[in-house]
């Protein structure tokens, strides 16, 4: 079979420092600053949603600098949850010249009445940092509207024609492993420029959540919001250079429909959570420093995502177990954190019945894809984990492919 992906990285550019990297981003976010305006009826409601996404292969070499430099390539999969998308974000127009963030799984809101306020997404401990730095790359900060003259927020919502509530489901646990605040972030992007006639399509939402994470100091690459905001299981690669323009293939969905999603291959929320951000924080300084052992890991991983994008392609169930397992091991060996004492402990307890299997994430917990060796082995792992469940919150969740990705609508 003819080579449909290259095994081989294109030339390596120069290296970047983080802060030459986070400057360059943010600069080419506010050369595109933005006017918004609204673009609702007074008693519309303005409802965006998304999926996760599953990590298949290829994670880590869709952040920067490996991916300026290498590019990256990663293959996932958009992903509901019991039957639905679980992100979600709706937004309104109000009469009181203000902003309001509330989050319907927390059960918490904030209002916002000055620039000065929205300017803190940035802070230790400010709440809605997320929300809080959407709203200021909608053009509700000077720094990114298009005039940047107004004297305040009030007068600019005033303007406008009113406030804007916004609420936020992300019905995962934090930590989860599933990309939800990179889809978090993209979902809420997405709302505002359907809510005040921005017109960015989803490479323009790619773009701004890459900035809004830098912008958080999180860092992070592409994968995430490119995943859940395209449907359906894709093969998705970048070239290097600071314009990073994701490039999707789709692949056939065979070996995750009903035959396979929840049936061979199982989703177990473990109960577990490890807080990305310092672990990209170490991953991502010895990217900086060149770590000759990590680059080769980068580049072996990869390779791998070449490897299960092509097995994927062929409906090649062996293959895909042997590169959800090489994706497993590849993970472990850049970071040591990955595969801790809980989650060798699940693992262990089914390992007679088990073909593959890999957390979602950054590792450490969160969500396990399970590969069963046959129908009657995925019997006895949901059989015996859920007997014998290693905490309280641990479960097994159904999954489905999702065919629409990011779709927002109005009322």
């Amino acid at each position: 079979m003819a080579k449909r992906f290259s095994p081989q990285p294109p030339a390596p550019q120069a290296p970047v420092d983080f802060t030459q990297l986070r400057e360059a981003i943010l600069r080419e976010t506010e050369s595109q600053r933005v006017a918004p305006r609204c673009c609702v009826l007074d008693d519309q409601i303005v409802w965006g949603r998304s999926p996760v996404r599953l990590d298949l292969a290829g994670g880590w070499t869709d952040t920067p600098p490996y991916c300026l430099q290498h590019g990256g390539r990663v293959v996932n999969l958009a992903a509901n949850l019991n039957g639905q998308p679980p992100i979600q974000v709706f937004a309104r127009v109000s009469k009181t010249p203000e902003l309001v963030i509330r989050s319907i799984d927390l059960g918490v809101e904030e209002r916002i009445r000055a620039y000065e306020e929205i300017a803190r997404f940035g802070e230790v401990g400010s709440g809605f940092t997320v929300a809080k730095a959407a709203f200021a790359l909608a053009g509700f900060l000077p720094r990114f509207h298009e005039n940047g003259d107004a004297r305040s927020l009030e007068k600019q919502l005033r303007d406008f024609g009113g406030g804007i509530e916004v609420s936020l489901l992300c019905a995962v646990p934090k930590g989860s492993g599933l990309g939800t605040s990179s889809i978090l972030a993209a979902t809420l992007l997405g709302t505002l420029s359907e809510l005040c006639g921005l017109g960015w399509d989803s490479f323009a939402l790619t773009r701004r959540t890459l900035a809004l994470e830098q912008m958080l100091t999180t860092g992070g690459g592409w994968q995430d919001q490119v995943g859940g905001l395209a449907r359906g299981v894709k093969f998705i690669e970048t070239t290097p250079g600071m314009l990073q323009k994701p490039i999707i293939r789709w692949l056939p969905e065979h070996l995750f429909d009903g035959q396979y999603a929840n049936e061979t291959m199982l989703l177990y929320y473990t109960g577990l959570t490890r807080v990305a951000k310092g672990i990209l924080q170490e991953i991502v300084r010895n990217m900086f420093l060149g770590a000759p052992e990590q680059s080769a890991t980068l580049r072996q991983i990869g390779d791998n995502a070449v490897f299960t994008a092509e097995a994927i392609e062929r409906n090649d169930w062996k293959s895909l177990v042997a590169g959800i397992h090489t994706s497993w091991r590849l993970n472990q060996q850049l970071d040591a954190g990955t595969n801790p004492p809980a989650v060798q402990a699940i693992l262990h307890s089914v390992k007679d019945n088990l073909a593959a299997a890999k957390l979602l994430g950054a590792g450490g917990g969160g969500y396990l894809l399970m590969l069963a060796k046959d129908e009657k082995a995925a019997l006895r792992i949901r059989r015996n984990l859920t007997a014998k469940p290693p905490n309280s919150r641990a479960r097994f969740v159904d999954f489905e492919i999702s065919n629409t990705g990011f779709q927002v609508t109005r009322s």
